[in-house]
């Protein structure tokens, strides 16, 4: 019986941050519907983000929306077209004075698809073996704390405001002084969940014995798909940081929808802007707060809701200053061109 309660199923059955996102989002497509009817417009929501392919719903580029962040507040991003070899790959890195680690990611794609840390010549290969897409070399900030942060500002209104703030606490084990990393994997749920592939990780260590504790980061890259805990941070959330967000924002023409995803060494650096965006995500994006360990259904489908009357309300106030909605015949081939590339067909 504890072998069925403990099995990856009745871990996600339990805690509905693990569920399928279109069972989470279920209660919303509705709203869309309903939006879509009123603008007669599929894709309404591409006037949320002027400057951003279809408002940052689907295939935009990420290294794109970069470009447009002021250099103080971004690290070093280079864009890798392929086909790209290793010895190419390789000079890029050094003519640019990237020295690793560095951190790889598709210029298109979702939910930490292909987002890896890279160590060395041997990484850079393998990654090369795998990507289909073009993809960006990032350079790796090491700052202890790693946020997602909400910014809304309504066309109408002067100033924007922060509504979302999320923490990031990456998957980690403790050691005991007694059990193996594998033992430790596969008694946290967390964890467990990702064992297959953190099995493979660890190939080499599985064995290894952490001290009393010890602590192992396991994933280092700040997605929830990945094994990232998603903390509700809405506390952090002052006229200073919106005001600084805003600020950063407005340097950005056409935004005005979506969350960045930032790294930091404190709380007070956040609150005054000393960060560096590692993406900044559009209307697509989520206030990913709603997914801290034990919080209720009702209380995320709610703050959905809300994201979606907000986005519509942006879209809405633009399209009415001028803005065009993408139109299905625009739309479709957008989709499909972005499937097939982020599926790397």
């Amino acid at each position: 019986m504890q072998k069925i309660i403990r099995s990856n199923f009745f871990i996600k059955l339990r805690h509905w941050e693990y569920w399928p996102f279109g069972i989470i989002q279920a209660p919303i497509i509705l709203m869309w519907v309903w939006y879509a009817l009123k603008e007669r417009s599929l894709f309404y929501f591409s006037a949320s983000n002027p400057s951003i392919l279809t408002g940052g719903m689907m295939g935009e580029s990420k290294y794109d929306i970069l470009r447009r962040i002021p250099d103080s507040v971004k690290p070093k991003t280079v864009l890798v077209k392929l086909p790209a070899s290793l010895p190419r790959v390789i000079d890029l890195l050094n003519e640019q004075g990237f020295s690793f680690p560095v951190i790889f990611k598709p210029d298109l794609g979702e939910r930490g698809w292909m987002v890896r840390r890279i160590y060395n010549e041997a990484d850079v290969e393998k990654y090369l073996s795998e990507i289909k897409i073009d993809f960006l070399i990032q350079e790796f900030i090491d700052s202890p704390l790693e946020f997602g942060v909400f910014y809304i500002r309504f066309p109408s209104m002067p100033n924007g405001f922060v509504n979302s703030i999320t923490g990031k606490e990456f998957l980690f084990v403790t050691g005991d002084g007694k059990k193996t990393i594998q033992e430790l994997i596969l008694e946290k749920d967390r964890a467990k969940i990702h064992g297959e592939t953190l099995m493979k990780k660890y190939a080499g260590r599985l064995n290894e014995i952490l001290a009393p504790g010890e602590r192992l980061e396991l994933v280092s890259i700040g997605n929830h798909c990945l094994g990232t805990m998603f903390l509700n941070k809405n506390h952090l959330i002052t006229p200073t940081l919106s005001a600084t967000f805003d600020s950063i924002s407005k340097q950005l023409d056409g935004f005005y929808f979506g969350r960045f995803d930032i790294r930091c060494n404190s709380v007070e650096d956040l609150e005054n802007g000393n960060i560096k965006i590692m993406e900044l995500n559009g209307c697509g994006a989520e206030p990913s707060h709603i997914y801290q360990p034990g919080s209720s259904l009702f209380a995320g489908v709610k703050a959905l809701i809300v994201y979606w009357q907000n986005m519509y309300r942006v879209s809405r106030e633009n399209h009415e200053r001028g803005v065009p909605y993408l139109s299905f015949k625009e739309g479709k081939e957008i989709y499909y061109r972005f499937k097939k590339l982020s599926s790397g067909s």
